[in-house]
Parts: structure tokens; C-alpha cells; sequence
């Protein structure tokens, strides 16, 4: 186990960017998940809340990821903090994809997702095997309620 999320982080701190994903990305992100219940994980690394919470849904997922449950997580930072971002990502032995926000227009990006979220972080939408949202945590949200709502689903 130990191995396996070491060969993560080192896979991850490889990487010499996350992938961007904008509105249609989004889309096809969501698309391509299909028959996996996935938790979107919007973030920040001066997100007090989120760093706390980074490390405790990648145990999660490690958990229930047998019984067909994925986390993404988007990093909201400013595209010169993606070194930033792959660090706390490899720290927090984040084993999923892993991608930065990159939209046009960011009031656009966020309606999409949900019309009340506004864009603050941390920020989680949950998404059954249809690919349909089911759920959002807007704000600090107790992860034992975003696991409870996962195994309700899976």
C-alpha cells in the first residue's frame, strides 16, 4: 500500500503540469467517469479547509475505490501554482486524476457545474454511475457526510 501511494506521488510530482480543464472539458471529465460514482474535489493551496480535507479523501478513495468510487480533484490556483498544487497533491498521496481550472470565463465554468456555487472553495460535487450530479458541498463539509452520501450510491 505504502509503495503504491508512493509511486503515485512520485508519478505525480513527475508531471510538469496538471491537465487544464474548462467548461467542455468539464463535460467530457464527467462523461468519461461513467459507471464510477466520482467526488469532483475543487481546491485551492491557501485553502485552509481544503488542505485539511485533501489528505482524508484520498484515504477514502483508497477505501471504497474496490466498490467503484473515484476522486478528481480540480485545483483552483493560478497557473503559477501548479508546482505548488503537485506537491500538496503528492503529499497528501493523491492517487487520481488531477487536473487546474483553466475557463474563459469563470462565472460561466461555475454555473455550469452548479448555479449556486459561485466558486468558493472547497467545493465537492458527487456524481452516481450515470454521470449525473447527485450532490454538491459548498464550504467545509464533515467528510463523514460526503461519505455517507457516497456509499448511499455506490
Amino acid at each position: 500500500m505504502k509503495r503504491l501511494a508512493w509511486l503515485a506521488a512520485v508519478t505525480l510530482l513527475a508531471q510538469s503540469k496538471l491537465a487544464p480543464v474548462d467548461q467542455t472539458g468539464f463535460t467530457k471529465l464527467i462523461a468519461s467517469h461513467k459507471g464510477k460514482v466520482v467526488l469532483i474535489d475543487f481546491w485551492a493551496t491557501w485553502c485552509k479547509p481544503c488542505r485539511a480535507q485533501t489528505p482524508v479523501l484520498a484515504q477514502l478513495e483508497q477505501k471504497l475505490r474496490s466498490r467503484g468510487f473515484e476522486l478528481v480533484t480540480i485545483s483552483t490556483d493560478e497557473p503559477d501554482k501548479v508546482d505548488a498544487a503537485l506537491k500538496v497533491l503528492a503529499d497528501d498521496h493523491v492517487t487520481g486524476a488531477a487536473y487546474i481550472k483553466k475557463a474563459a470565463d469563470d462565472d460561466k465554468f461555475y454555473d455550469s457545474i452548479d448555479p449556486n456555487w459561485g466558486g468558493a472553495v472547497p467545493a465537492m460535487f458527487l456524481y452516481d454511475r450515470s454521470g449525473k450530479k447527485v450532490r454538491s458541498f459548498i464550504g467545509e463539509t464533515p467528510v463523514k457526510d460526503i461519505q455517507a452520501a457516497i456509499e448511499k450510491i455506490l
